[in-house]
C-alpha cells in the first residue's frame, strides 16, 4: 500500500532519533577516549575460566562508533537519504557494543540499548517522512 506523500507529526520522532544519535554518539566518543587513554584491563572470573578485557580496545570501538553516530546525526538532520540506512546499521552496532559491556557499565548500557530501540523504531517506521520534510 503506498504511503501518503504528506508529512505528519510523526516526523518529530525522527528528529528525536537524530538528537539521541547525536547525544549517544557524543557520550560514546567521550567514554571511548577515556578508555583509550586508560592503562587498565578488566579481569573477570567465570565458570569457563578467566576473562581479560582490554579497556583500550573497548575504548577504540566506542570512540569510532560514537564519531560515526555524531556525523550520521548531522546528515540525518540535513535530510540525506543515505543517513537513515547508515544510522540504522550504526544503531544496531552500538546496541551490540553496549551489550558486550553490560557487565562493566550496566546502567549506561541498558539506557543506551533502550534509546537505540526507540531510534530504530523512529527511523524504520517514520524515516521517510523526515526525508520528505527536508526537501
Amino acid at each position: 500500500m503506498p504511503r501518503s506523500s504528506q508529512v505528519t507529526v510523526w516526523v518529530g520522532w525522527v528528529w528525536f532519533a537524530g538528537v539521541v544519535l547525536l547525544t549517544v554518539g557524543f557520550f560514546n566518543a567521550i567514554s571511548g577516549l577515556v578508555a583509550v587513554f586508560s592503562p587498565n584491563s578488566l579481569v573477570g572470573v567465570t565458570d569457563e575460566g578467566i576473562v581479560v578485557l582490554d579497556v583500550s580496545t573497548w575504548g577504540w570501538i566506542h570512540l569510532v562508533i560514537g564519531v560515526l553516530l555524531v556525523l550520521t546525526a548531522f546528515a540525518l538532520f540535513a535530510g540525506k537519504g543515505w543517513a537513515r540506512m547508515v544510522a540504522i546499521v550504526l544503531v544496531v552496532l552500538n546496541a551490540l557494543a553496549q551489550f558486550t559491556t553490560l557487565q562493566v557499565t550496566p546502567w549506561w548500557s541498558l539506557v543506551t540499548i533502550v534509546l537505540d530501540i526507540f531510534v530504530l523504531w523512529a527511523l524504520v517506521v517514520h524515516g521517510d517522512e523526515a526525508e520528505r520534510a527536508a526537501h
